[in-house]
């Protein structure tokens, strides 16, 4: 019996000495700093890694080539932004990491799953989150659009003594949501339309009543969002006469994201690090840094979450800061408004830039009934 035994442990370690497979340990940290992002390649979504911001690396196609090699266990790629999201802290963030060693390692850059960033189409990253949040007036200078420098430090410091919770609204989703390169539509007769540009953080993990000590714990990553507006109200007459937040926020492709997501592990504190700025043809008329918010990003989680179980891939928008339409910052075509044919360009430091064109819808359906949202010329003069 002891013979027996002690041959099986000898056998058992010439195995183990002979097989990589079962001595290879997964990657703990990547050779350099990636992105994930959704993309259409050969006419279909994929979900990649962004190296460099100029290079995609498709990781079906790139897992399937590392599990040639017998020291590779077996992994399942994401079909997904949401699966990779939520599968990431549960051992494929490793996976991740093997893919860009190997790639980075062994010269591999021009691999036919390595595709340049113009080659590809750019979707939103999230295909779609649950919901999407947004907290309203979250900075200084937005809370006081066109002030004096007097009027502006007075209101802060109001604002600094009675912070108050946050105010969050919800934005849709699918119809909303499009991906940089996208046209940004002004939907017909709606003329006062105007730019924000957010941080948008991503949950990775559910949680609800997420203290802000821990709130981190639950974020993966964070991405370039617009929150775009529709300053034109509501008519007269019916119910509600006061602010109409899906109209002013719910139009088709007024929710820009991406272009990709930028893990946390190599973004760092943003209470620290944010830097979010918007130009119109060539003009910068946003520029802020975190200090200017009111409540700070951990406080928005645990304020959100307070209210609303968070999942994988929501998505929660830090804010805007002055510079908006409401500011009247004057441009090329003299408006304090979006016009169609404008380009626009928003940027997050060490993120990306979306880039959208804005154009108009120049006509409606002559079968409508009149139930639907007239153009603001209807009912309101003056401005643009």
């Amino acid at each position: 019996m002891q013979r027996i035994t002690r041959l099986a442990l000898a056998l058992a370690t010439v195995v183990a000495l002979a097989s990589p497979a079962l001595v290879h340990a997964q990657a703990m940290s990547s050779a350099e700093p990636f992105k994930v992002g959704t993309f259409e390649i050969g006419g279909a979504s994929t979900v990649g890694l962004v190296l460099r911001d100029a290079l995609i690396i498709d990781i079906g196609a790139a897992n399937t080539a590392l599990e040639i090699d017998p020291m590779y266990a077996h992994v399942n790629a994401p079909a997904d932004m949401l699966e990779l999201i939520g599968q990431y802290e549960y051992g494929l963030k490793y996976r991740l990491y093997e893919i860009v060693n190997n790639v980075v390692g062994n010269d591999l850059l021009g691999a036919d799953y390595v595709h340049r960033v113009d080659d590809v189409g750019i979707l939103p990253p999230v295909m779609y989150p649950s919901k999407i949040m947004n907290a309203a007036v979250n900075f200084y200078s937005h809370a006081c659009e066109g002030c004096s420098e007097a009027d502006l430090a007075a209101r802060t410091q109001q604002r600094k003594e009675n912070r108050g919770v946050p105010y969050l609204f919800l934005k849709p989703t699918r119809g909303a949501v499009i991906g940089s390169g996208a046209d940004i539509v002004l939907p017909y007769g709606r003329d006062r339309i105007e730019w924000e540009v957010e941080l948008a953080i991503v949950f990775g993990r559910a949680g609800k009543y997420i203290s802000a000590a821990r709130a981190y714990d639950h974020v993966f990553g964070y991405t370039v969002a617009m929150d775009v507006s529709d300053r034109g109200g509501r008519p007269p007459g019916g119910y509600g006469s006061g602010s109409d937040w899906f109209v002013g926020k719910g139009h088709d492709t007024f929710a820009p994201q991406g272009p990709w997501i930028v893990p946390k592990e190599f973004y760092g504190d943003p209470m620290e690090r944010l830097h979010q700025s918007l130009v119109i043809d060539g003009v910068t008329v946003q520029e802020a840094r975190a200090g200017d918010m009111i409540h700070n990003i951990p406080e928005l989680i645990e304020y959100a979450s307070s209210l609303i179980t968070v999942f994988p891939g929501d998505v929660l928008q830090s804010g805007t800061s002055g510079g908006t339409g409401a500011g009247r910052v004057q441009r090329a075509t003299g408006s304090g408004y979006l016009q169609a044919g404008e380009t626009i360009q928003a940027t997050i430091e060490g993120i990306g830039t979306l880039r959208h064109t804005v154009v108009a819808e120049d006509s409606i359906p002559d079968d409508l009934s009149g139930a639907q949202l007239p153009p603001v010329r209807s009912y309101r003069r003056g401005g643009n």
